[in-house]
């Protein structure tokens, strides 16, 4: 209560011309603390939408490589179905390679409908193979120029011969189904 009592006392004892100026003095601050104030929440604002827009750009960030690498695969199968003819059959894929055992054996199956695919299967079966061309066999079908599903492989080392072996593959090729657009 004193220190009241002691500014208005200050300020009884004033003439007017000094109370004007402490007068706009006060106003002065007042102002600057509203505008302090202002400027202070907005800046808060601001603080908060970059954190949030960071914490977005962190999530787009890995949706990106997820993008990329998905686009990169659909690129691939584009590619490769561009380059299909429609004489390609499996049986003529594992021809093309040039890797034959003692005997191959093909038997076509039926293919399924998958969404703007027909599959051309066949099981195929090939006795007395090295090691190294059950290897470079796969790899072919795999990194080849046609869209190629391996469903199934197995790989039997012969009991007579451990250095051959007989390779039993499921093999499916896709093709654009009819009625479908070229991509």
């Amino acid at each position: 209560m004193m220190l009241l009592e002691t500014l208005r006392n200050r300020w009884q004892d004033l003439d007017s011309r000094s109370r004007l100026w402490v007068g706009y003095v006060l106003i002065a601050l007042l102002a600057a603390a509203v505008g302090w104030s202002a400027l202070n929440s907005k800046v808060r604002a601001l603080e908060k939408k970059r954190a949030s827009r960071e914490i977005v750009l962190k999530e787009l960030l890995s949706l990106k490589s997820v993008y990329k690498s998905a686009r990169q695969s659909s690129d691939q199968l584009t590619g490769r179905l561009a380059s299909l003819r429609p004489d390609d059959s499996p049986a003529k894929i594992i021809e093309d390679t040039g890797i034959k055992g003692k005997s191959v054996k093909i038997v076509p199956l039926k293919g399924e409908e998958r969404s703007g695919f027909t599959e051309d299967a066949a099981d195929i079966r090939i006795d007395s193979l090295t090691l190294n061309e059950a290897i470079n066999l796969l790899y072919r079908l795999e990194k080849g120029s046609r869209p190629l599903v391996i469903k199934k492989c197995n790989l039997r080392v012969r009991f007579e011969d451990p250095t051959r072996c007989d390779l039993t593959l499921v093999l499916a090729l896709l093709k654009p189904a009819p009625g479908q657009p070229k991509r």
